[in-house]
């Protein structure tokens, strides 16, 4: 990577925002309401479409306007001020939709407000008194809504406090639920819960970064000095906190934790990072910020996130519909425009000027445990990697099975893999009916073939770089699953199915145990244990560069990082699965996967160890034992250290 200065830095993220904003131009409507971008439209349509192109659009240019102090030779600011007067002209057949006509309008307008709050002195206060009324009527009806029960909140929280401090309709008890429902999703750690699945806090994903810290900060400052004492600094403070955690969780390939709903927002991983330098919250240093975003910057654009139009797509790396939500639409790619934020700092901000650092996973490894999500992270600064093991939420009510959403309920995720995510989940959940989990998934196979799903997992435990987590197998009787993690209509339950895991450096120490239902226990009886390693993307031709033999199984991905698995105890089974289409990271891709020989022995400890890094990985030495109706795993790395791995009975 070519050594850019501190202003070169900025100047090139100035030119990416440019590039962006203007390459939308061409699909607004005369008037620029609304932004129609090419493509399949969301479930919400394509007016709602438009006003998310507009709205998201209009977030970075308020960004760049606002940290150019109004210096504007691309008439950012008379772009938009007319989309605003002709989207809020209640005669305009091309207008807003209402809150009442579509539900996602709540969502772009808090973009809205914000932008305006940015560039309040170039655009608000030269808006004509209609225009500035019939906005303000536009946003009224958020006053006393009921929003859903997650970061949507702040969607209210947000126009309701830009509205107070422009003389529009607000509501202080408003203002006050959100403030109580948040500290109540409050996590620990600096983590939030994206609302509550099932009354718990399960719901862990990049939302933390780019919702539940960037909202309430932004909420203190619309509002100024008119914010609750304290509040800010206590946002402050749980953002100080996640910060230490997420900086982790960037690998030194720029890329975030492939993991989560909505990652075609992409950039929007750096929210967090921008909004810790932007509010003096932040523990890393202002060279490390920029080094962050300058490394994810590079990484997506080296990868294709933009057409050759100029437009964002639909996607990860290439256009890919395999990691889109029902609500994905042609502009939803732009709520990047977060990852922009750092542009409304000026030029002379430490974030700008200063050296730049190298990022946590460049100074050394290191293994963590995340308490609140329940996550074991690995970091080697050999290869770059940050892994995630995952034992804690998977974003789905625990009173009811599921069918796995792979961006939730795996093992286990990088920064350098996708999950596999087969179908177009926009489509509805018949176009992923083949989905059976396969990567970093623990599944019991039926006498059809047929993989369980782990949809919900309870935490059992975390203590240190190990984690146990259990969860009933069963089978969704119409092999489809739910991208929105709702129930489905009917599931074949079958035997529990308990997983712990120990981590450090590249190497995973996956045991299992089943145990079947009781009095289920014939029922329970004949499946085969399937444990399965990285999906890693590989080059076109006739197969991976792959080996298995016996018990051991190995992919060389494009990137150089090999996939590895090898049974330590009771699966000397290993092969190889090779898919197309199916992996955000590339068109083809492959995992290596164990299976038992015979169908699976209740109350016995089965092992893998489970890789992703270079070529030669030291693996640990495995003892089992047991102490009461407990099973043990001893683990004995190489250099000398021990992790345990307690596997207790469901009951």
């Amino acid at each position: 990577m070519a050594y850019r200065t501190p202003a070169q830095d900025r100047a090139r993220w100035e030119r990416v925002a440019d590039r962006l904003l203007l390459a939308v131009r061409p699909y607004a409507t005369d008037d620029h309401a609304l932004v129609q971008l090419p493509g399949t439209p969301s479930l919400n349509g394509p007016l709602s479409d438009g006003l998310e192109g507009f709205a998201r659009t209009f977030l970075l240019a308020g960004f760049r306007l606002a940290g150019a102090g109004g210096h504007d030779p691309n008439d950012v600011a008379g772009w938009y001020a007319a989309g605003l007067a002709a989207g809020t002209d209640p005669h305009n057949p091309g207008r807003w939709p209402t809150f009442t006509e579509c539900n996602q309008a709540k969502v772009e307008a808090a973009s809205i407000a914000i932008a305006l709050h940015e560039t309040r002195a170039w655009i608000w206060d030269r808006l004509d008194d209609r225009v500035r009324q019939r906005f303000l009527e536009w946003l009224a009806p958020m006053v006393g809504n009921a929003m859903p029960g997650n970061n949507w909140v702040w969607f209210q929280a947000v126009t309701e406090a830009f509205a107070r401090t422009a003389g529009g309709s607000w509501r202080q008890e408003d203002l006050d639920r959100v403030i109580a429902v948040n500290d109540g999703w409050y996590a620990g750690g600096g983590w939030y819960s994206d609302g509550l699945s099932g009354g718990e806090r399960r719901n862990y994903d990049h939302y933390n970064g780019w919702a539940m810290h960037l909202y309430p900060l932004w909420f203190c400052r619309v509002l100024g000095a008119d914010a609750p004492t304290g509040l800010l600094d206590r946002y402050r403070s749980r953002l100080h906190r996640f910060l230490a955690d997420q900086r982790l969780l960037i690998g030194a390939n720029g890329s975030p934790l492939v993991q989560g709903r909505s990652l075609t927002y992409r950039h929007a991983a750096l929210a967090s990072l921008w909004t810790g330098a932007l509010f003096d919250a932040t523990p890393l240093g202002p060279g490390e910020t920029r080094a962050a975003a300058n490394r994810m910057l590079d990484h997506f654009e080296r990868h294709g996130a933009t057409d050759d139009r100029g437009l964002l797509t639909l996607g990860w790396h290439r256009p890919f519909r395999g990691v889109l939500q029902v609500y994905s639409g042609p502009a939803s790619p732009y709520w990047a425009s977060k990852g922009f934020m750092g542009l409304a700092l000026p030029p002379g901000h430490p974030v700008w000027t200063s050296p730049p650092e190298p990022l946590a996973v460049e100074r050394g490894d290191f293994t963590r445990s995340l308490e609140a999500p329940g996550w074991l992270v690995s970091g080697t600064a050999g290869d770059g990697v940050v892994r995630v093991v995952n034992h804690g939420g998977d974003h789905a009510d625990p009173a009811h099975p599921h069918a796995d959403d792979p961006c939730y309920a795996r093992f286990a995720y990088s920064t350098h893999t996708a999950p596999e995510t087969p179908g177009d989940p926009t489509a509805g959940p018949e176009s992923c009916a083949d989905a059976d989990p396969l990567d970093n998934a623990v599944v019991l196979l039926d006498s059809a073939g047929r993989a369980s799903h782990r949809r919900p997992t309870v935490r059992v435990s975390i203590d240190g770089a190990t984690a146990v987590s259990r969860s009933r197998a069963h089978w969704p009787e119409n092999a489809t699953w739910d991208p929105f993690g709702g129930p489905s209509t009917r599931y074949v339950s079958g035997p529990w199915v308990t997983v712990g895991s120990a981590l450090r450096g590249a190497v995973e120490v996956r045991a299992v145990r089943v145990d079947p239902a009781p009095g289920e226990e014939a029922a329970d009886a004949g499946h085969v244990l399937r444990v399965g390693g990285w999906a890693v993307a590989i080059g076109p031709g006739a197969g991976p560069a792959a080996t298995a033999t016996g018990g051991t199984a190995g992919i060389a991905g494009t990137d150089g990082l090999v996939s590895g698995i090898t049974g330590a105890e009771g699966l000397p089974h290993a092969h190889v699965v090779v898919s197309a289409d199916s992996n955000a990271i590339g068109e083809r891709s492959a995992t290596p996967v164990l299976e038992t020989a015979e169908p699976v022995v209740p109350g016995r400890a089965y092992v893998a160890l489970i890789s992703l890094g270079h070529k030669d990985v030291a693996l640990p030495g495995i003892t089992t034992g047991t102490e009461g109706t407990d099973l043990l795993v001893r683990v004995d790395w190489p250099g000398g250290e021990q992790a345990l791995i307690r596997l207790p009975t469901p009951w």
